[in-house]
């Protein structure tokens, strides 16, 4: 196994520990044989279809997973002196990291793109949080501004590799229950999530086929893999605001050129229509959380053989009642 970045199985251990250990993070349930539940059989989806269920994580997403690691890692003088702490999100990062500083009693700051939903401010505030709201362009600049001038310390909400090890803890989950998966689908914004599982696939020895699903209006990772480097995007235009930040992490592009298959593009269309068959048969899904069903749905994914195990990560529930019948039509 050749190491990519300074990932060894040593700390991937260590984080698997630490997130269990962890009161920000639960076990969340593996939903076999979704086929049936969600109507799959009659499209004639003959493989067996899993969900992993990061909706049900605490606060809504898979995200305390790493920020959960990220903490062990605290320089010792940030919980002793107090010292504030900044994070840039466009909600279910800023959502997590708010509800896990409460917990710790430190003061915190998240700055957020000023199109960010307001509900996901309001849920950032109610924690205890400041937020400010600035255009995408300057969310770098203000981050550093405040760590410069303000003292603060900052976490990257997906460009950090103790994140990266938290979140592969979802993936040795999923081996918990299906050994041997053939297919893994998580959806793709800076590439955290997509990383932490590729690489616990990778350092577990299997042959998982792991791909990433991205939102067509926010193909930051589907580009950086095309140019062979991490790139920025100029524009932005995705329902899925949780997979949009514009520019794919250094360090998460390093682990997917290596380990992950292919990153599948979806239309907003597609997730909305994800969205309807989750809701339909009982679970409500984000737009950015049905990204990767969206890319099973709309068959995207290549080469399933027909009695193949597939995993699928349906990873966010923080979507308004508004916000579903904006995407999907009346609920009621």
């Amino acid at each position: 196994m050749d190491q990519v970045l300074d990932i060894t199985k040593e700390r991937l251990d260590k984080a698997r520990l630490a997130v269990e250990k962890s009161p920000l993070v639960v076990k969340t349930p593996l939903l076999k044989n979704a086929g049936e539940l969600f109507g799959l059989d009659e499209k004639c989806f003959m493989c067996d279809v899993h969900f992993k269920l990061e909706t049900l994580q605490k606060t809504g997403s898979f995200k305390t997973r790493g920020l959960a690691n990220q903490l062990v890692y605290l320089p010792p003088n940030v919980l002793k002196d107090k010292q504030s702490l900044v994070a840039m999100s466009a909600g279910n990062y800023g959502k997590a990291f708010a509800y896990a500083t409460q917990q710790l009693d430190l003061p915190a700051t998240v700055v957020m793109p000023d199109v960010a939903p307001v509900s996901r401010v309001k849920i950032i505030e109610g924690y205890g949080a400041k937020v400010e709201r600035v255009p995408v362009q300057e969310l770098r600049e203000t981050v550093e501004k405040h760590v410069k001038e303000d003292g603060m310390h900052f976490l990257h909400s997906f460009d950090d590799t103790n994140l990266i090890c938290g979140c592969a803890s979802a993936g040795f989950e999923v081996l918990d229950e299906i050994p041997d998966p053939d297919v893994i689908i998580v959806c793709c914004g800076g590439g955290g999530l997509l990383a932490g599982v590729a690489t616990a696939m990778k350092y577990s020895g299997k042959k998982t086929r792991v791909f990433g699903a991205e939102p067509e209006g926010a193909p930051k990772m589907f580009k950086s893999l095309q140019a062979g480097k991490a790139v920025t995007l100029e524009s932005i235009d995705t329902i899925a605001s949780g997979l949009a930040p514009p520019m794919a992490g250094k360090n998460n592009f390093e682990v997917i050129r290596n380990f992950v298959e292919d990153i599948i593009l979806v239309s907003d269309k597609e997730i909305k229509k994800a969205m309807k068959v989750l809701y339909d048969g009982g679970l409500v899904v984000e737009p950015s959380g049905a990204a990767a069903f969206a890319a099973f749905l709309n068959k995207k994914i290549p080469d399933i053989k027909a009695d193949a195990q597939v995993v699928v990560f349906l990873t966010g529930s923080n979507v308004t009642i508004d916000e579903l019948h904006k995407f999907i039509g009346k609920t009621t």
